[in-house]
């Protein structure tokens, strides 16, 4: 947990270079499009260098490498061969699982997909997601179940990780990582999020009733910022792609926008275009079916005023004796 609170956490370092201009390349000097996988890399060797004390070019020179080249390694607008990973790792004095882990992202950086299916993957993508969602400028988020996590009030988040069987020693950091990634949202220069949420994830119950209205409560504030969009996607809408289930499409002030999937075992990543194109086309169709932002507050609102001053639970979810 420790290594996922550093990468949240985790700031540019100052003594960073930068090429923004720069096409990024592969192993064999082709051209191809910054991918999720050479971000995480990127950033595990970042995170590497940082955890052992050392400046940029301070390491360069350490390792006889050009600091420029190093920098767009770390920031994954280049992609290292394997021997200079292993070279880089072995003077850090990176060894074990570690070692491992790092080493084994230099392959199939350039692949339309990435699938994580192990918690060290996971880990790696997470870095790579946080890297995206900093350099956010619009985050697409179709969440037909649940309230969608930059959205989430701290007793929404304890009642789903306490739920899914987080280790109570870490329930309290994760709620920290994921209440730390809002000032993406709410920061001095926020990126915009459209949150498109089924109307079934208003009346899930996570938390209990009190938590549940805080969490309500919470959307109609947050609505009221200008670079937050939230709309409902309402019962009986017939057929549509935000019923195939939740996905994140982040298009990206830096890298090329991505779309990130996530399911009980594994997370996917896509990047190609025709991918990424196609989900872009999903959010188009499923925003034709939502309810517009006034609509959509005004369908909280009277969620909200039914719970707290009727105490009664929506009509559809009324229990139905035996």
């Amino acid at each position: 947990m420790a290594t996922l609170l550093s990468y949240a956490q985790q700031v540019i370092d100052p003594d960073r270079l930068g090429d923004a201009k720069l096409l990024p390349i592969d192993n064999n000097g082709d051209g191809v499009a910054k991918t999720p996988k050479a971000v995480a890399l990127g950033s595990a060797l970042r995170q590497a260098r940082v955890d052992k004390g050392y400046k940029l070019r301070e390491f360069a020179a350490m390792i006889n490498r050009d600091p420029a080249m190093l920098s767009r390694w770390e920031t994954g607008d280049r992609i290292p061969k394997p021997e200079h990973v292993a070279q880089i790792l072995t003077a850090l004095g990176v060894n074990g699982d570690q070692y491992d882990g790092i080493l084994t992202l230099v392959y199939g950086t350039g692949e339309p997909q990435w699938v994580a299916t192990t918690l060290p993957e996971q880990r790696q993508q997470l870095a790579a997601y946080l890297e995206y969602e900093q350099q956010a400028a619009t985050i697409i988020e179709v969440s037909p179940l649940m309230i969608p996590g930059l959205l989430q009030t701290a007793g929404y988040i304890r009642a789903i990780m306490s739920g899914g069987g987080v280790p109570a020693g870490d329930i309290s950091t994760r709620i920290a990582v994921r209440l730390g990634r809002k000032e993406i949202i709410t920061g001095a220069n926020p990126a915009r999020l459209v949150a498109l949420v089924g109307q079934a994830a208003l009346y899930q119950g996570i938390g209990g009733r009190d938590a549940s209205v805080a969490q309500l409560r919470y959307l109609l504030e947050m609505m009221q910022r200008p670079n937050v969009e939230l709309r409902i996607i309402p019962f009986g809408m017939e057929w549509h792609p935000g019923l195939e289930g939740a996905f994140v499409l982040i298009e990206s002030n830096g890298p090329a926008s991505v779309v990130f999937l996530e399911t009980r075992r594994s997370t996917l990543w896509l990047h190609k275009e025709d991918d990424v194109n196609a989900y872009k086309h999903a959010v188009d169709m499923i925003l034709r079916v939502t309810l517009s932002p006034q609509d959509s507050v005004r369908l909280i609102s009277e969620l909200v005023h039914r719970m707290e001053n009727h105490g009664d639970e929506p009509d559809h979810l009324a229990k139905v004796e035996p």
